[in-house]
This record gives structure tokens, C-alpha cells and sequence, in this order.
């Protein structure tokens, strides 16, 4: 594979997106990736804790024994709305991630709180510690990446880096994701993922980020399984733990 790796990550994953995420770990299996890293969400828009839901915690420590890591994908996932934001606070958190972005601008002690209570809940309920921390929609503060790295976080992840907190040392790679949330965002983002695609041939690193809902889009979810498939034929499949902590070559 000539130290190059495709990392196939499942974000929000929880009890209210298991039987969407449990289809497409086995149409990925499929087409040869069985390994990917699962970003977890404890608390998912306050739905409902992990923590009281045993068969969800026995299906995630099920998919960690076959290979995935667990991940800790913030905790609620949501974001509060505040009084007097600016202009580009609002588009960031109200437009591009649908008041998703609870670490966009958290402070130190919040993040901190959160990040610990998250570990716990995941570590307590399903028996796996997670190593690495990915705030949603990738939107970190810089307080919050700094408490990740402070509780003993071994990476974290932004649209384009993915870093290894421990040593500051970051890897150059954009994230092929989509957007589903209307129909010109859907054909946009396929047009965009195939150039993105070709544009990142020569990256030691390749990303797939998917979201429980691209499954039920066709267009979508052919294009991240051919992305997926042609992905693997050069490249060793990888969780982003074994990216981060399996060799240095992949850091620049």
C-alpha cells in the first residue's frame, strides 16, 4: 500500500441512528471496508443517554471487537442559540451545521466537562474508552482542543487535518462528506466529492465521512460506495487510531 490509507468514518452514531449505521457498516463491509472509525454521540439532541440503553452499548462493544473504534463525537451535539451573534457566528452554527456545533465556541472548563463526562458515559455503559475526540461538524474552538489534549485525547479531526494531540503533528487531508438536507446541496455535493476525489489521489491520507442519511439518498450513497471501493484498491483501511498512532510516515 506504500504507507497510504482511506479512513471511512460514521458520524452520529447513537441508539437513534443504529439501524441506519448498522446498514451501512454492512454495505461497506461489502465493498471491503471492515474497519471504520464510529462517532459516538452520548447524548444525541438530548434524546435519550447511552447510559440507558443496553443494547446499543452491547452492539457498540460488538463493532470495536470486530475492528471499528468507538469515538467520542461531542455529547449532545447541539448547540444554543445566543443573544447578539455576529454575522458570521450566525451563518457557521445556524446555516452551515443546523445549531450542531457545540464546541464551535466552547470554553476551556465547558469543553473540558463535557469531554469528560462523554468518556465516562461511553467507558461506563459500553466498556470502551474512546482515544480520540471529533467535535461535530468539526467546528473546535481552540479551549476545546486544548482541554481534549489536557484529558489525554490522542487525536482530534477538522474538515481538513487531522491532528495527534499528543505531539501537535498534523496531517493535510480534506474530508469527502455530503449534505442531504435539500436537493441542490445533494447534486452539489456529489460534483464536489468526485473532483475533491481526484484532486486527492496523491494523499497519503484519504477520508470518507458519512452521516446516517446518506443511506437513503441513491445518488449519494452509490457515489460513496464506488469513492469507497476504488479507494481501497491502493490503499490500506484504516480507524483514524491507527492512523494517528500506527506510523509516523503519515504525519507531516
Amino acid at each position: 500500500m506504500n504507507g497510504r490509507a482511506i479512513v471511512v468514518s460514521i458520524h452520529d452514531v447513537s441508539p437513534r441512528t443504529r439501524e441506519e449505521v448498522t446498514r451501512i457498516l454492512g454495505e461497506l463491509d461489502g465493498v471491503g471496508i471492515g474497519r471504520t472509525s464510529l462517532l459516538v454521540v452520548p447524548d444525541h439532541h438530548h434524546a435519550g443517554n447511552i447510559t440507558g440503553d443496553a443494547s446499543f452499548c452491547a452492539w457498540l462493544r460488538e463493532q470495536v471487537a470486530a475492528g471499528h473504534e468507538a469515538v467520542l463525537h461531542g455529547y449532545a451535539h447541539t448547540r444554543k442559540r445566543r443573544a447578539n451573534e455576529g454575522a458570521l457566528t450566525r451563518m457557521v452554527t445556524r446555516h452551515y451545521t443546523a445549531d450542531e456545533g457545540e464546541f464551535f465556541d466552547i470554553g476551556h472548563d465547558a469543553a473540558r466537562e463535557l469531554l469528560e463526562r462523554g468518556r465516562e458515559d461511553i467507558a461506563r455503559a459500553a466498556g470502551v474508552t474512546p482515544s480520540g475526540f471529533i467535535a461535530p461538524a468539526w467546528l473546535l474552538s481552540a479551549e476545546g482542543e486544548e482541554a481534549a489534549r489536557e484529558l489525554g485525547f490522542a487525536y482530534t479531526t477538522r474538515l481538513k487535518t487531522v491532528k495527534a494531540l499528543q505531539t501537535g503533528r498534523a496531517h493535510r487531508s480534506q474530508s469527502l462528506c455530503w449534505s442531504v438536507r435539500s436537493g441542490w446541496r445533494g447534486a452539489l455535493s456529489v460534483a464536489w466529492n468526485d473532483a475533491l476525489y481526484g484532486a486527492l489521489r496523491g494523499n497519503a491520507l484519504l477520508r470518507v465521512s458519512i452521516h446516517p442519511p446518506d443511506i437513503s439518498h441513491a445518488g449519494i450513497w452509490r457515489q460513496i460506495r464506488e469513492l469507497a471501493r476504488r479507494g481501497i484498491e491502493d490503499r490500506a483501511p484504516l480507524t483514524y487510531h491507527g492512523f494517528v498512532t500506527g506510523s509516523a510516515v503519515f504525519c507531516e
